[in-house]
């Protein structure tokens, strides 16, 4: 048996900035049963926004005519270039990471997917590990109904492997994961079927989003299949895939499940351990990533509360804090915010209409379409809109969205001021850069209109 001060299990976004702040103070493990960088490096973020940009050069190459630009004719997609590039990329992270944790005397790295023998031993291969205090970071996977599993298939991970384009992508599930590769493939030139079995694409969102991602969808030759019931896959001799709904029958080349993501908790046996999990399997832990067992962590994806990369980054910022006894953050103080990385993207902070007037909150909205910003018009690219949800009562942002060009990048500065509790005004009335999207949003505040619940 081998003693450690701490160990890590899983090298994702929390685990490694973990792992590098650990050893300054004892030894560390590292157990990876895959790949160094977990899901952002690897089958997330790094390699799909690099799909995403190489896309946006294919429509770029096609709409030279919408900018008075004449480009010659015979653009097309070489997946194999594509996927070369978006491989030395992640390579590189993957690479960087390791050279870290070798340039670091005090962290061992273990190769093998990891078990738990009790609280406080994990076994790795043949190796069994002990420490006082345990980090799980071992993030989330897709989800894959057994229904589908008769046929070939393609999640998130997969189908960045793949060097010929689908003649014929369908996906079954029309929110974010599923809209990006519905995007970037209908791009590279697949003809592309999306398959949702509720009314309407990411129905956790306002209307006013769901709306604009179905028109842009649709702008794109993206066929949408909505409510979508019974519905049933099987391959046919030419080895291609037939899904069959209540309502139509789609043939198709290649299958990308999009239905959710599941925690992988079920690969550590932690029937061995008096860790607890939720209905979801999730792991339970408290405001600062502590579950029921003491000196035990979870980290990232798996503990259920936040399925980004930055909440991930934040649960290492809740620990660290924690262990050097400041605590100083945690939890229930971060504030929603993600992107959908279609183009346009979409930037969200804080509630939606919806979830606020279901909170029972008074609520002012500022609401501007891209099509009355004179900047987003100068680029040709007036889809989407930019809102604001205000509390009523304090002045406060409740939450908003940018939804268009550069909305990705333009949410972080209404970000800033909710994590500061600053009201609305102080956007308002502040004076931005001319010619930009963002200086329209203090005119949005200017025109706040009440929402009755």
């Amino acid at each position: 048996m081998k003693k450690f001060d701490y160990i890590i299990i899983g090298s994702g976004q929390a685990g490694i900035p973990l792992a590098f702040s650990l050893s300054k103070e004892g030894t560390v493990a590292i157990i990876e049963k895959s790949f160094l960088g977990g899901t952002c490096v690897n089958n997330g973020c790094i390699p799909t926004k690099a799909y995403v940009a190489s896309a946006r050069r294919v429509w770029d190459a096609f709409h030279g005519d919408d900018l008075g630009v004449e480009i010659p004719k015979g653009t097309k997609a070489n997946l194999k270039k594509i996927k070369a590039r978006k491989d030395e990329l992640v390579n590189e992270s993957r690479s960087n990471i390791e050279k870290a944790i070798n340039r670091d005397e005090k962290i061992t790295l273990y190769h093998g997917e990891a078990h738990f023998l009790s609280n406080y031993q994990v076994k790795v291969a043949d190796t069994i590990l002990t420490a006082k205090k345990i980090f799980i970071n071992v993030g989330a996977r897709a989800v894959v109904p057994e229904e589908y599993q008769q046929v070939p298939f393609y999640t998130n991970e997969n189908i960045l492997e793949i060097t010929e384009i689908p003649k014929h992508l369908i996906i079954i599930g029309g929110s974010y994961i599923g809209l990006e590769f519905a995007q970037i493939f209908r791009r590279f030139g697949s003809e592309v079927t999306i398959i949702e079995r509720n009314k309407e694409l990411i129905n956790r969102e306002d209307q006013t989003v769901t709306d604009v991602v179905a028109q842009i969808m649709k702008a794109e030759g993206v066929d949408l299949v909505f409510n979508a019931k019974d519905i049933s896959v099987k391959e046919n001799k030419k080895q291609s895939i037939i899904l069959k709904t209540d309502t139509a029958e789609i043939n198709g080349t290649h299958l990308l499940l999009a239905i959710g993501r599941a925690p992988n908790t079920d690969t550590l046996q932690l029937e061995n351990t008096t860790i607890k999990l939720d209905d979801k399997k999730y792991i339970k832990v408290n405001n600062y990533c502590q579950t029921n067992v003491q000196g035990v962590f979870a980290i990232g994806d798996c503990n259920g509360q936040g399925a980004f990369t930055h909440t991930a980054y934040n649960d290492f910022q809740i620990v660290k804090s924690f262990l050097l006894k400041k605590k100083k953050r945690k939890i229930s103080e971060r504030i929603t915010t993600y992107g959908l990385f279609i183009d346009p993207p979409l930037g969200r902070i804080g509630m939606t209409k919806k979830e606020a007037l279901e909170k029972g909150y008074e609520i002012l909205v500022g609401y501007r379409p891209m099509t009355k910003v004179n900047r987003a018009k100068e680029k040709a690219e007036t889809l989407g809109f930019m809102e604001a949800v205000i509390d009523a009562k304090t002045n406060l942002f409740l939450g908003a969205c940018v939804f268009g060009v550069g909305g990705d990048e333009i949410i972080n500065g209404i970000t800033n001021l909710m994590y500061a509790k600053k009201p609305y005004t102080v956007l308002r009335d502040s004076v931005h850069i001319h010619p930009t999207v963002s200086e329209l949003i203090p005119t949005m505040l200017e025109d706040l209109k009440p929402i009755a619940k």
